[in-house]
Parts: C-alpha cells; structure tokens; sequence
C-alpha cells in the first residue's frame, strides 16, 4: 500500500542467475502502470556508499534477463535504516540508472484501519492451537 497502486508482488530474494552465479533481490515488484520492473534493496543500518552498486548491478541484471522490448528501463529503491543525504547523493550523482534511497522507519504501532482487519493474537492462537 505504502508503494502506490500498480504494484505487482514478483517475490522476496527473488533468484537471479547471471553467467552461472546466483544473486538474490530482496523484493522484486512490476508497475503495471509504470511498465517496469522495480528492485527494492533493504540494508539494515545507515548508507554507505558501497551499497549503491549492488542495487545498479540488478538493474543491469533484470534488465537484461527480464524485461521484454515493451518494458521501460528497471527502477531501483535501496531502504535504509537512516542515511546522510550528502553522502547519498555523491554515491549516485554519476550513474545512469534511476536509483533512489530513501529510510525506513520501525513500528510497533499498526494504523487502526489495518488493525480492524487483521485478526486478534487470541484468534491466531486459537485457530493454530494442536489438539
């Protein structure tokens, strides 16, 4: 939801094999209206620039082995935990594919539209609960 509409889910470390290796993406979607695939990359701590390679590399990648002639060029997201805005923009201000980097902030909190819809701890228990 947080993504927009036109989102489709393609997986989590979702397999790439490129010239006999493996690769994993950790969340690959499609935008049905952006015609494109978007590689989500998620890092755990603060960027580094080092980081914004690998998320370049799957581009490449999935634009070489996934999109047809009627796809648009892969867009790419790396989530951080927090990033220095200065130090992100250097690491990408020379490449030439659409890279962003955004953070993510944790919750423990879910917004009460989403609460009333998602069952009860007590119920999950109950219905998982071995005779």
């Amino acid at each position: 939801m947080e993504l927009g509409t036109g989102f489709a889910f393609l997986g989590n470390q979702y397999h790439l094999n490129v010239g006999g290796d493996d690769f994993y993406i950790d969340l690959l979607f499609y935008n049905l209206n952006l015609r494109c695939y978007v590689v989500i990359e998620l890092k755990t701590g603060e960027f580094k620039p080092d980081y914004a390679g690998q998320p370049n590399f799957y581009l490449s990648a999935v634009d070489g082995i996934l999109t047809s002639e009627h796809d648009n060029p892969t867009i790419g997201l790396l989530l951080c935990k927090s990033k220095n805005n200065l130090v992100a923009e250097y690491a990408l201000k020379d490449m030439s594919k659409p890279i962003g980097v955004s953070e993510y902030k944790v919750t423990s909190d879910l917004p009460e539209n989403l609460s009333k819809q998602l069952p009860s701890i007590e119920d999950i228990q109950k219905h998982i609960a071995i005779d």
